[in-house]
């Protein structure tokens, strides 16, 4: 079976600060490829660019800001602007209240980068993929995208967002060599939860109590194999969820 080798490509990872971007970003490195990691805090990007070398290319790039996002591709130097693989990794949760007493801000964040933000990425890299005949675009979704929860309410119809659009991407692709995959974690340990809870430690804590969830690692791992397996093969979707997490049954309320 021929593989893509990893040193041909260069892979474009949003959100490679931490949790899932910085571990894709590690992973394909590790195995010679050359990357771009963006996100919005330059201290941390620095720090990736030191730990990774020559290999990487760090740029500072909100992916909610259009215009930016649209003149990134032609601002790469020329030794990483044949992006080869686009890993729309960006986004976020924002609380966990019931969708009456939501905060409409959180809403509007979640979906300018989980939604707009991942948009932009995509449209921007998408027509150099096509025009050079290759390449893959692997979005980040969540199995909230399919199994709903209380609380989950924006941020899962978020995600239902990113699963159809890759589907919806992938029949638009239809005749070129262009891949698209979705790959949809469930229970992680990253910044995710400290985030949804505007920094609060304690409760963030609370949805890994007890359970031995998945790691950054685990899900760059996925990502770097739905990527380097054969030209011919197109993951359309993978669902990865820990051992001890599955789907819950029926709610009722009981009077």
């Amino acid at each position: 079976m021929t593989r893509v080798d990893p040193r041909s490509l260069t892979v474009l990872v949003t959100g490679a600060t931490a949790g899932f971007g910085a571990a894709i970003a590690r992973r394909f490195a590790a195995e010679g490829a050359k990357v771009v990691a963006t996100g919005r805090r330059k201290d941390r990007l620095d720090a990736l660019k030191k730990e990774l070398g020559a290999s990487c290319h760090a740029a500072a790039l909100d992916v909610t800001d259009r215009k930016a996002v649209e003149a990134f591709p032609g601002s790469l130097p020329a030794a990483f602007a044949a992006v080869s693989v686009v890993v729309a990794n960006a986004g976020l949760a924002l609380g966990l209240e019931p969708a009456p007493e939501a905060d409409l801000d959180d809403w509007d964040a979640m979906v300018a980068a989980n939604v707009s933000g991942l948009l932009y990425t995509v449209r921007a890299f998408l027509p150099g993929l096509v025009a050079r005949d290759e390449g893959h675009v692997v979005l980040l979704g969540s199995v909230a995208g399919d199994f709903p929860y209380p609380g989950g309410n924006c941020y899962g119809a978020t995600k239902a967002f990113v699963k159809q659009f890759a589907l919806n991407l992938r029949a638009d692709l239809l005749g070129s060599s262009v891949r698209v995959t979705s790959v949809e974690p469930g229970l992680a340990e990253t910044e995710f939860s400290l985030v949804r809870f505007h920094g609060d430690a304690q409760k963030a804590k609370e949805p890994y109590r007890g359970v031995e969830p998945l790691t950054p690692e685990d899900v760059a791992e996925t990502v770097f194999w739905a990527c380097t397996l054969p030209r011919r093969v197109n993951v359309n979707r993978v669902q990865v969820m820990p051992v001890m997490q599955a789907f819950g049954g029926f709610a009722f309320k009981r009077r």
